[in-house]
């Protein structure tokens, strides 16, 4: 069963209600791809999330100089790690494990984005064909009216089809050098 989008919070009056109704189905989409986000996915946005702030900045910034300061012998606190081996080795595991969460969090985001590309991709493909259409009917209009701009080599040119796979063709041929 369909989701029911509701209106967007408040008028907007500069705003058409399509997209009004565009933008709060995005917002449907997007609260409910949240909600159906799998365990480990939320787990990874969320230590990524952390790791990104400043917070975790300065949480490490005053571990890493109390223990540089304490195992230094510069405090009545006994050394435990006076050649910081262990605390390299604690920053070195701690390094993996963040790198494989931000890995997670990209793989993910860019799969999102891969869906959003092939989305516009097919939007583009569509409005080509329909703007297409239009010029044909536009052209058929205005032979029948005798406008003479029906005959434009232009308009005729714009007036055929595009083949999406013959364009990618063509652009594999300039990456190529070919």
């Amino acid at each position: 069963m369909p989701d029911r989008v509701p209106p967007v919070a408040g008028p907007a009056p500069d705003l058409a209600g399509v997209v009004e109704r565009n933008i709060s189905a995005l917002l449907v989409r997007s609260q409910r791809e949240d909600a159906e986000r799998r365990f480990q996915d939320r787990l990874a946005d969320r230590v990524t999330g952390f790791t990104g702030s400043i917070r975790f900045v300065v949480l490490h910034l005053v571990l890493f100089g109390l223990w540089a300061l304490i195992n230094s012998g510069l405090t009545p606190v006994p050394p435990w790690d006076p050649s910081f081996v262990i605390l390299a080795t604690v920053a070195s595991v701690e390094a993996i494990f963040l790198s494989t969460f931000v890995l997670i969090s990209q793989n993910r985001m860019q799969a999102k984005a891969d869906a959003r590309a092939e989305l516009d991709l097919q939007v583009s493909l569509l409005s080509e064909h329909e703007i297409t259409r239009l010029i044909t009917l536009v052209q058929a209009v205005a032979r029948r009216l005798d406008v003479d701009e029906a005959d434009d080599p232009e308009l005729a040119e714009l007036a055929r089809d595009v083949a999406p796979e013959r364009v990618l063709e063509e652009i594999e041929t300039y990456r190529n050098g070919s």
